[in-house]
């Protein structure tokens, strides 16, 4: 019997690689990756990645007139050198975030975002095979909903929690979404001090809602699970559109020959009585019912911080080498 691994994209389900280690994502063959400042961040310290580091660090001493100018030219060129050599591996697209200190400004997310794709257009990369990965916060979306629409710049809108968030997302018509599975379950397990099976599992249940929100409605954006803490997430999700998978979780998968059916279908979401919701040109009804959802609101701000922090971690690693 083929792998597990193999049974989910048989499935119908795009697999993607959450990793900035490139053997990791030649090992497992992935159709896209996915990157954010914590993964770089662990990627950087290991020495086969000097050399990446080395060429952003020389390629931010020319750029900007204070230190502080040339760490942040220094960064969105390591994230770059990190998505050109994974586009390398990988026949799809590869995403690559702003930071998240501007998740609450939209023409600083927007700004950032076309550095970012003027940087892989000079290394000879088309915007075409980059996803700008941007925080769902309210200022996220309308900044996602001008680069798709005024830029053709793909977005995929991360730290997503709830369906509020994502009937916004897909009415700023962004190219995908990254609900995170793992940190609901976290939240559930932490507030209602219990376990849950993969079939009840919360995390599970909201990307089941959405996936299923967007196929009766006839969304085109991508439903992509992510931040998974176990393969039975995983395998409850088979058929969702993608799933961004970390290396752990992969090799799990690549390593069983556990049966894995389909269990979500597009076909079987078109007659489910759903009632459509609007959200992008209505802010307070958006604030309002995310602020009711006490998991969204608390694992959204966690998030951003958590994130933040560490790209201020690499911030300094890349400081001490431009002072070296």
């Amino acid at each position: 019997m083929s792998s597990s691994l193999e049974q989910l994209k048989a499935s119908g389900t795009v697999v993607v690689c959450d990793s900035g280690d490139f053997a990791t994502i030649g090992k497992y063959k992935p159709q896209d990756a996915t990157t954010n400042p914590s993964l770089i961040l662990a990627a950087s310290k290991k020495p086969e990645y000097a050399a990446l580091i080395d060429a952003a660090v020389a390629y931010g001493k020319t750029k900007g007139k204070t230190v502080d100018e040339q760490v942040e030219a220094t960064l969105d060129r390591l994230l770059v050198e990190f998505g050109k050599q994974i586009l390398e591996i990988i026949p799809g697209k590869v995403s690559t975030e702003v930071d998240a200190k501007l998740s609450f400004d939209t023409q600083g997310s927007v700004n950032k975002a076309l550095e970012i794709i003027k940087l892989y257009e000079e290394n000879g990369i088309s915007k075409d095979r980059i996803l700008i990965k941007i925080a769902s916060t309210w200022e996220g979306i309308k900044a996602a909903h001008i680069l798709q629409s005024q830029h053709g710049i793909n977005c995929n809108l991360t730290l997503m929690f709830s369906l509020v968030q994502a009937i916004a997302a897909a009415e700023a018509g962004a190219f995908l979404i990254s609900p995170f599975v793992g940190r609901i379950l976290d939240w559930y397990k932490n507030a209602h001090k219990r376990d849950y099976t993969a079939q009840e599992d919360p995390g599970v249940k909201s990307v089941q809602d959405i996936f299923n929100y967007y196929k009766k409605h006839g969304y085109n954006t991508i439903v992509m699970g992510a931040s998974f803490r176990n393969t039975g997430e995983i395998t409850e999700l088979a058929g969702c559109d993608y799933l961004t998978i970390s290396p752990n979780l992969l090799e799990d998968l690549f390593n069983s020959t556990a049966a894995v059916p389909k269990k979500l279908d597009s076909a079987n979401a078109s007659g489910l009585d759903i009632p459509k919701r609007a959200y992008l040109n209505d802010e307070p009804s958006f604030r309002f019912d995310f602020n009711e959802e006490t998991m969204a609101v608390e694992k959204l701000r966690e998030g951003i911080s958590k994130f933040a922090a560490d790209a201020v971690t690499l911030k300094d690693l890349l400081k001490a080498k431009i002072q070296a």
